[in-house]
């Protein structure tokens, strides 16, 4: 235990900041050390998907530190990891996708699919495609390459000299559409444009394609309207560039579904996991690619030049397994859609307060888009700090959100993104809606609405 008389030595995200200190958690629950309960109404950052303290998991974390926690995946493997792959190709949406690297997290992950695909290319005979498109309005990790994958502006701007300007397209941003059409009658010219960016970039230099299937934390859960992704795969198909799912934040359940794309029937190339995959019982990430990718590597190098000290780590693909057996045992992903179908109705309520321009998401992944103007969709300025506010509100009043800038524009917007545990309860829904409203109403007191 910390001594009253301890210095404090920790380097914050936010160094004007005061933390309270976290003592514990249960189900959907965390409560600090001054006793203050707070709803995980995020999360944390769309990671907890069981829930907080599962004996379950607890165990399996033991049971697997009592036998060894650490073996590096250059000397060993382990029945741990075999259990965690395989289950997690079982969610996967077709038998070709066969094979998985697990990394530490999500940025990791993200940069091992980019590095794999370009690998398979030079196996192949292909070493010219080096090139990968991302959106703009995306977030694909903190690392650097990630940061440069990535369409986020705050996030970006301190380190441009460090990284390759990458080549991105729109997003699939129906409440601001980039190209002022209605998703109605839109002809997808936000997929289009990847076509045209592919002609553009050479299709003999392009060697993949990655996104997320629904935007999390630059946007607040953007969902495409159907026939998007299936003209994304479309495109890449003609143009053989590899499609990469960045299902961070979306897959193992969290939209109601195995994998977010599989609401859409498309089957991509890679699919980047973490998050949900470990429910934040341990930092985890994996890398899921179809076995022509890995067939290509083996039958030439026969050897991915990549890895990490902690990749296939024991301890960690054992809870991951556990965190998939447990979600198979008690059905939540199916519980997930249930449940955000019922979450989504009732946020839409909110739709009635000033501030809030738009409600959107899939399963237990949800976004609310908060606006100076409803009729014109004009966002606050930056300075006014909206979404922090908002937070900062909700979580004085026991609720734990997501809050988010630069969506608009990358550098105007404000939204909240949404992620509770998939165990949460009708109840404990209506508790987190009413105490957003709240909080939404206090803000738009201060900023006169």
């Amino acid at each position: 235990m910390l001594s009253e008389h301890m210095e404090n030595h920790v380097f914050y995200r936010n160094l004007r900041k005061t933390y309270p200190v976290v003592d514990r958690g249960e189900g959907i629950h965390i409560w600090d050390k001054d006793g203050n309960r707070y709803i995980d109404g995020s999360g944390g950052a769309c990671v907890v998907s069981l829930g907080h303290g599962v004996p379950e998991i607890l165990e399996a974390m033991k049971e697997q530190a009592a036998r060894i926690s650490f073996a590096h995946g250059s000397h060993f493997t382990s029945e741990a990891a075999r259990e965690c792959a395989d289950r997690l190709v079982r969610l996967a949406p077709d038998p070709s996708l066969s094979r998985v690297y697990f990394l530490s997290g999500g940025s990791e992950a993200v940069e091992t699919a980019v590095k794999v695909v370009r690998q398979y290319w030079r196996e192949v005979g292909r070493p010219d495609k080096y090139k990968v498109i991302s959106r703009w309005v995306s977030f694909h990790g903190n690392t650097m390459g990630a940061v440069a994958l990535g369409g986020h502006t705050a996030r970006r701007r301190h380190y441009h000299p460090h990284f390759l300007h990458t080549p991105h397209i729109e997003p699939a941003y129906c409440y601001r559409c980039p190209f002022g059409r209605e998703p109605q009658t839109c002809s997808l010219e936000c997929a289009e444009q990847l076509e045209r960016t592919i002609k553009y970039e050479g299709p003999d230099a392009v060697a993949a394609f990655i996104a997320e299937p629904v935007v999390g934390a630059t946007a607040g859960a953007l969902v495409p309207r159907d026939g998007y992704w299936q003209r994304i795969r479309e495109i890449c198909d003609t143009y053989e560039v590899k499609l990469i799912a960045d299902e961070v934040m979306t897959g193992v359940g969290r939209t109601g579904r195995n994998f977010c794309l599989d609401h859409w029937s498309v089957v991509p190339d890679v699919i980047v996991s973490a998050k949900g995959l470990s429910s934040g019982y341990t930092p985890l990430g994996a890398v899921i690619v179809k076995e022509e990718i890995h067939d290509a590597i083996r039958s030439g190098s026969g050897a991915f030049v990549h890895g990490h000290t902690y990749s296939q780590n024991p301890l960690s693909v054992a809870v991951g397994a556990a965190v998939l057996r447990y979600l198979e045992e008690k059905d939540l992903i199916a519980r997930c859609a249930t449940m955000g179908e019922v979450f989504l109705e009732k946020l839409r309520g909110l739709l009635e307060r000033p501030m809030v321009g738009d409600v959107r998401g899939l399963g237990l992944f949800a976004g609310v888009e908060l606006v100076q103007n409803k009729e014109t969709k004009a966002p606050f300025a930056p300075s006014g700090k909206i979404s922090a506010r908002v937070a900062q509100e909700a979580f004085r009043r026991g609720l734990i959100t997501y809050p988010g800038s630069g969506g608009a524009d990358g550098i105007n917007g404000d939204h909240i993104l949404l992620a509770p545990p998939f165990i949460i309860t009708e109840e404990e829904l209506d508790e987190i809606v009413r105490i957003l409203g709240e909080a939404i109403q206090a803000v738009e007191k201060e900023v006169g609405m």
